[in-house]
């Protein structure tokens, strides 16, 4: 079974002075370590820069930014994507499944763009 390297992108590599430090670095696919619109979406979380993300007004703004490859953020903390029908969080070790908890369809409890 082929095994897809996996690469540690530095917080350091995107922001020189980011707001929140932690995790420092998060390890991703060669895909997703290349992919823009990731970055951007780290970059806003890193930054606490929420500038250009509004609170959604249904669910639905949430899976259109799936649906283009973006990136929501929840709870201003985590970035989730949606991968093979899941979504996922993530964190300092890669993606991570989301559980299903009732906090999740609180649409205050999400940012999207």
């Amino acid at each position: 079974m082929y095994n897809k390297k996996k690469q540690k992108l530095y917080i350091s590599e995107l922001l020189d002075d980011p707001a929140i430090s932690y995790p420092s670095y998060y390890i991703l696919s060669s895909a997703m370590h290349k992919n823009e619109m990731l970055h951007s979406a780290i970059i806003a979380l890193h930054s606490f820069d929420f500038s250009y993300y509004e609170v959604p007004k249904s669910y639905e703004d949430i899976f259109t930014m799936f649906d283009s490859s973006t990136f929501p953020i929840y709870k201003e903390k985590y970035i989730v994507g949606y991968f093979g029908n899941k979504m996922m969080y993530l964190e300092s070790n890669g993606w991570k499944g989301m559980p299903a908890t009732a906090d999740i369809f609180k649409m205050e409890n999400w940012l999207v763009c």
